[in-house]
């Protein structure tokens, strides 16, 4: 079968809807069907399906994402917001920035970008409106920051394109430090020019922050204080060498059971169940879609598309920074019509020996992979964000995915500065 005919084929079955889970198995398959002599057969791509989840590294998935929906649950949200705007709630765009770092704790907390948007929007957008923010804005930040969960680490996504690459996890969460940090910055700067020049209800907005002072610093503080540790104690546990990725994980649903319902008393043991299921319903997609994507990138392998695609590219373009332009480019076309686990899956046995040759490190190009495909979270018309986000405040998806233009602007400035400044994703590993 020809690459053109494969890739047209696999197209057409996305677009009319098809489940992408059942698109990568049909996909994995179908060379094996139409061509007897194909190597790989139904009964290996089963087994690889099998063998794809057969992973220690990805069982921290499901953990990440229970201790997620326990946070959630449990309001922690509410108080990291109240401590950050303290500092600066009283500032130029002081309470949107606010939001911007609660996205950016929480996203250290769930490493998912949906859950980071419903966690924080749930409380922050009807704060920011009744502070006299357009609704439509407010619900804006939140749908972009919220991209900061799967950058900021602890990030499912990075253990995903571990999983794919080989890469240490551990490397990978050390690198997304700064450029989460970045791409943060980035966004709070866009932030402080928009209501800069719109202007904000300075009344609304000193009242409200007064109610926040008057709770006093160590009030807020001790409130806050269980949240705020709890990046600290899941990344210091891996880079300290107590813990890997994956135990970590497991300690994080431990730790946000015991702040939840015992320190916070804001989550019942009753409902435990009902967290439970919700978290397996979650799982249980992710869990299809990768075992599925491993058959069809052992597939891919077998048809040697990967190594045609990489020497097309190479042998083209002779330009390191065309190149890193043309992955990118490419990888936003995908993240508009793909979520990033299927994309890290796919995407990365085809263009990750493309970084290797031209001499990106794999921990590097990962991080760029994947804030590239966090901007796809954020654009129609498969932007997950968008429709959690407008679930929740009625407010239609073009219209959130307009006003978040400006901020998906300064979100691809810093994308373009982490994947021309590799020190900015290996600073830190290399310590």
């Amino acid at each position: 079968m020809s690459m053109a005919v494969f890739f047209l084929i696999l197209f057409a079955v996305i677009a009319v809807g098809t489940p992408v889970a059942v698109v990568f198995g049909g996909m994995a398959i179908l060379p094996g069907l139409l061509d007897g002599a194909f190597p790989y057969t139904v009964e290996a791509a089963i087994r690889s399906m099998l063998s794809g989840l057969d992973s220690f590294t990805l069982l921290a998935v499901p953990l990440f994402m229970l201790s997620g929906i326990i946070m959630a649950r449990g309001g922690i949200s509410q108080k990291l917001f109240n401590f950050f705007a303290y500092f600066i709630g009283n500032k130029t765009a002081g309470m949107p920035c606010a939001v911007i770092i609660t996205c950016m704790f929480y996203g250290a907390i769930s490493g998912s970008s949906p859950a980071t948007v419903s966690a924080v929007g749930a409380m922050t957008i009807p704060f920011l409106t009744a502070l006299g923010y357009d609704k439509v804005f407010s619900t804006a930040i939140v749908t972009v920051a919220g991209g900061l969960g799967v950058i900021i680490p602890p990030s499912i996504s990075y253990i995903v394109y571990s999983s794919a690459s080989n890469a240490s996890p551990s490397a990978l969460f050390l690198g997304g430090i700064i450029p989460g940090i970045l791409i943060g910055v980035a966004l709070m700067a866009c932030a402080w020019i928009k209501c800069k020049k719109s202007g904000e209800d300075k009344d609304k907005l000193h009242e409200n922050y007064q109610k926040i002072r008057d709770q006093g610093l160590w009030n807020l503080f001790k409130e806050s204080f269980a949240a705020l540790l709890t990046p600290v104690i899941i990344l210091g546990s891996i880079y300290g060498g107590i813990a890997s990725p994956t135990e970590a994980a497991a300690v994080s649903v431990l730790y946000a059971l015991v702040i939840s319902i015992f320190v916070y008393r804001t989550l019942k043991v009753r409902e435990l169940g009902m967290i439970l299921v919700e978290g397996s319903r979650t799982y249980v997609t992710i869990l299809f879609v990768i075992s599925a994507a491993t058959a069809f990138g052992r597939a891919l392998t077998m048809l040697r598309y990967p190594q045609i695609i990489s020497e097309g590219i190479l042998g083209s373009i002779s330009s390191k920074s065309a190149v890193i332009l043309v992955i990118n480019l490419i990888l936003l076309l995908f993240g508009m019509i793909l979520d990033n686990i299927p994309n890290i899956m796919i995407l990365t046995p085809i263009f990750l020996p493309v970084a290797t040759a031209i001499g990106m490190d794999p921990v590097h190009f990962g991080i760029m992979m994947t804030a590239n495909l966090a901007i796809g979270m954020v654009t129609p018309p498969m932007g997950i964000n968008l429709y959690v986000a407008s679930s929740m405040t009625k407010v239609p998806v073009l219209k959130i995915a307009q006003a978040a233009v400006p901020f998906l602007v300064a979100f691809f400035a810093a994308l373009l500065m982490i994947a021309f400044i590799p020190q900015l994703s290996l600073m830190l590993v290399g310590m």
